[in-house]
């Protein structure tokens, strides 16, 4: 480990990086990562997820696949909706206001769709990450086991910070499900959930100057049976 840093620290580190160094991330890293990440709390121990970890050729592999698929217009249908069809207040503001923050330090306008597009395309490469993950489960398991998978994330991304890396969760990877399945071998029943981007940061880059806002705690938590 490059630091020791507490849990409060590595949830307070961690963010959504948009943009790595091509600098690789050692096997042994990852796989120690993954090692302690499982140990993340699965509802009666059901361990739902299924996790495919992409690096080196088969990494550019399989962005070279997506890219073309981009290029040549080819959608694949979502196992689910990212967000609700009408997302409603509060949560459509600081939906809206996260996407406007993160263009303007890249100088995109609102009405550059093109520029927009551009950027979001990015997430089919990982943002240049050295390591992608891709994160599966059974279409047969319901929403308790579709938080395990979260969990599992989560933990493996302050696992990262503890170790000097970064990360950014990727729903965007749900648009590709076909592809995933086919590219790793998985059984139809499969259902895309997320993927995940692992590396060192380009500390440079604008892109990771962006640190969402959050609501206070008095915004969306009632307290009962306490004495202040």
């Amino acid at each position: 480990m490059s630091e020791t840093i507490s849990v409060s620290a590595a949830v307070d580190k961690r963010m959504s990086v948009r943009k790595f160094l091509p600098k690789p991330v050692p096997f042994e890293t990852v796989h120690e990562i993954l090692d302690i990440a499982r140990r993340a709390p699965s509802g009666g121990n059901v361990q739902p997820w299924t996790v495919n970890v992409l690096a080196g050729e088969k990494l550019d592999e399989f962005r070279a696949i997506v890219a073309e698929k981009i290029k040549a217009g080819e959608r694949e249908t979502p196992h689910y909706d990212i967000y609700p069809p009408k997302l409603w207040e509060p949560h459509r503001s600081y939906r809206y206001k996260c996407g406007e923050d993160l263009y303007a330090l890249i100088n995109v306008e609102r009405d550059n769709k093109a520029g927009r597009l551009m950027q979001f395309a990015e997430n089919f490469k990982f943002f240049g990450a050295p390591v992608g993950m891709l994160f599966t489960f059974d279409k047969k398991f319901g929403p308790p086991q579709w938080s395990d998978v979260g969990m599992l994330m989560q933990t493996i991304m302050l696992l990262a910070v503890e170790r000097g890396l970064d990360t950014c969760p990727q729903e965007a990877w749900s648009e590709f499900p076909d592809t995933v399945v086919s590219f790793c071998g998985l059984p139809e029943d499969t259902l895309v959930f997320a993927g995940l981007a692992l590396g060192y940061r380009d500390p440079d880059h604008p892109l990771n100057r962006l640190r969402t806002d959050r609501a206070e705690v008095e915004d969306f938590v009632t307290f009962h049976g306490f004495q202040k």
